[in-house]
């Protein structure tokens, strides 16, 4: 994936259109404070949870968040760099392909290297499908902007489902579907919002998605650690 491969500044109002529903409804991945009672009993449980959790299941667990927080940060980088019109977008768009390439590789023991390679395969197209939602922007073309759209939010569903059929028990396909709308919906919001210099609602939007990929990437090696319990003692 190249510089060139991405829309022009123009291509922001047209984009922001398609997606100005979908940044409305936004679901906000807030933890809220428990009560000073409910507080006391959960630290108890945590500390008992904690002492049941090998050295295989931390750094898997941790491992895991690694993955998804350089794909976010990644992600944001290359925006960043996009709308800034800056010198390392290259190289940046390199890296995050890469990042991937990564995750891929990371459910290769567990499911075997053709699974790893599917999962890097539509995880690629996730990033490139954004990029040809803002080709279809700049072309100012409603059509295949809405074409281009249901295509990303196609790849998003065709990513739950693959990784549903891995681990049906553990990750259930309603649950990793919602996930990924999710992460698509605050990932255009988080484009969106920086195209159009609202910096405020941007930095928000990171946030959000900070919050939420944590969780997704919590629930995926939750779900490998159940699956493949002696993997882990």
């Amino acid at each position: 994936m190249t510089s060139t491969t991405f829309a022009g500044r123009r291509a922001t109002v047209v984009l922001a259109a398609i997606v100005a529903a979908a940044a409305a409804t936004l679901v906000l991945a807030i933890s809220g404070a428990r009560d000073s009672q409910a507080e006391s009993g959960h630290g108890h449980h945590m500390a008992t949870a904690t002492a049941r959790i090998t050295p295989k299941q931390l750094a898997f667990h941790d491992g895991m968040r690694k993955l998804w927080e350089d794909h976010i940060t990644w992600t944001r980088l290359a925006i960043v760099s996009f709308a800034g019109d800056l010198p390392d977008l290259s190289a940046t768009e390199t890296r995050l392909l890469r990042n991937q390439t990564d995750i891929g590789n990371a459910v290769k023991p567990f499911y075997g290297r053709a699974a790893g390679n599917r999962l890097t395969a539509l995880l690629k197209d996730h990033i490139l499908g954004a990029v040809a939602l803002l080709q279809a922007a700049k072309a100012g073309d409603p059509a295949l902007i809405k074409q281009r759209s249901d295509e990303w939010y196609a790849n998003g569903k065709q990513i739950a489902d693959f990784l549903h059929r891995a681990n049906p028990r553990h990750w259930p396909r309603r649950e990793l579907r919602e996930m990924m709308k999710m992460h698509l919906d605050q990932t255009l919001a988080e484009a969106t919002h920086r195209l159009q210099g609202d910096f405020a609602a941007d930095i928000r939007d990171y946030e959000r998605i900070h919050r939420h990929i944590l969780e997704m990437a919590d629930t995926l090696s939750d779900g490998i650690i159940a699956q493949f319990p002696r993997r882990f003692r």
